[in-house]
């Protein structure tokens, strides 16, 4: 029942990590991962199996204790200025799990120099960009969405390998017909 949000939330994190070579053998990263719910965790668990040192960046402060017991070596409070520049130039690469709308300047100190911020939530507002920021260390964003088979193989793999599995909350076929029966009337 766990391996299933695998092949969603799973792959969504994984496959960026692929794609700028943090699944490369002996490659040793700084991986961000902006957003503390269910795609964040995963990104935490995954970079950190693939033997990256992660940075977990939320918005709320109280997420540290549970981004740390999934794996991160680091927090940063977005809101906070003094946090940022604590992990300032640090990430090679951050995945943003954010859905909503928000400000991704915020999130530009944190990288290195040729640093790529990866888009995964999905927010419908453009995101306004300070130019001079991202050509002061050649930064990149970027975005993703699905991964290959292949990918959704190895995934899978490592997950079983590391015994990584997305947090879930089993509900008892009687809550369900009770919580279906509240909403439709």
């Amino acid at each position: 029942s766990k391996a299933a949000p695998i092949l969603c939330g799973g792959i969504t994190v994984y496959d960026p990590l692929r794609h700028w070579g943090a699944t490369e053998e002996g490659r040793k990263m700084t991986i961000g991962v902006v957003g503390i719910g269910g795609l964040g965790t995963m990104g935490i668990k995954l970079s950190k199996a693939l033997g990256h040192t992660v940075v977990a960046i939320s918005t709320s402060p109280n997420k540290e204790a549970l981004a740390k017991e999934k794996g991160a070596d680091f927090f940063v409070a977005s809101a906070d200025k003094d946090s940022i520049m604590a992990c300032a130039g640090k990430c090679d690469l951050i995945l943003n799990t954010v859905s909503a709308n928000h400000d991704l300047n915020v999130y530009l100190p944190l990288l290195g120099k040729n640093g790529t911020i990866v888009q995964l939530g999905l927010a419908f507002n453009p995101h306004p960009i300070s130019q001079f920021m991202l050509m002061r260390g050649r930064k990149s964003i970027s975005g993703s969405i699905v991964g290959s088979l292949k990918a959704h193989e190895e995934v899978l793999e490592l997950c079983a390998k590391h015994n990584i599995h997305p947090d879930c909350e089993i509900i008892e076929a009687n809550k369900i017909d009770w919580a279906w029966e509240q909403l439709t009337g």
